[in-house]
């Protein structure tokens, strides 16, 4: 695969018009949004302060919800979770960095269920590429990029983001 130039902020930027498009045409009031450790987070803060959103942003670790937990053990850099103590009806924007499997979605729904009952979630995420394991399906994406089963997305950095595919056989690309 050749090196391919990825603009995240281009990407973000337009993940925030769809769902600014999403908020105002359902009419849905102080959505409180949440991303997952950790690209995930990296993404929900820009997307938050874009949308300029009052409620605070909240960060999900979904270590202990993972469904390969007593395979892989404790994530070394374990992050506290960090939400609005209850979420009962409530309309909540779930972020992360790339959809594959849809088992770290349903690991956050999983978690966040265990803070009460929100009234809908909606998926944003940077990247969706084939390969869902599960029927989860992301309702905003900033791109759709078709790998290989050895190739993989790798999102690093603050300032600014980066996104880079990844051979499992190569270097960085």
């Amino acid at each position: 695969m050749s090196k391919k130039n990825f603009d995240v902020n281009q990407m973000i930027s337009h993940m925030a018009d769809q769902l600014r498009s999403r908020i105002d045409s359902h009419g849905i009031p102080d959505p409180v949004m949440i991303g997952i450790h950790t690209g995930g987070v990296w993404i929900a803060r820009e997307l938050h302060r874009i949308l300029g959103l009052r409620e605070a942003l909240g960060t999900l670790d979904i270590s202990f919800y993972r469904d390969d937990f007593t395979r892989v053990g404790v994530n070394p850099q374990v992050k506290p979770s960090r939400l609005p103590l209850n979420l009962d009806n409530r309309h909540i924007i779930l972020v992360d960095d790339v959809l594959y499997t849809g088992r770290t979605i349903r690991a956050a729904l999983n978690e966040i269920f265990d803070y009460g009952r929100p009234a809908a979630i909606l998926l944003a995420v940077l990247v969706e590429r084939r390969g869902r394991e599960l029927p989860i399906q992301a309702d905003v994406v900033g791109m759709h990029i078709e790998l290989t089963e050895k190739q993989h997305i790798k999102l690093h950095g603050l300032d600014p983001l980066d996104l880079k595919v990844i051979d499992t056989n190569e270097t960085e690309k």
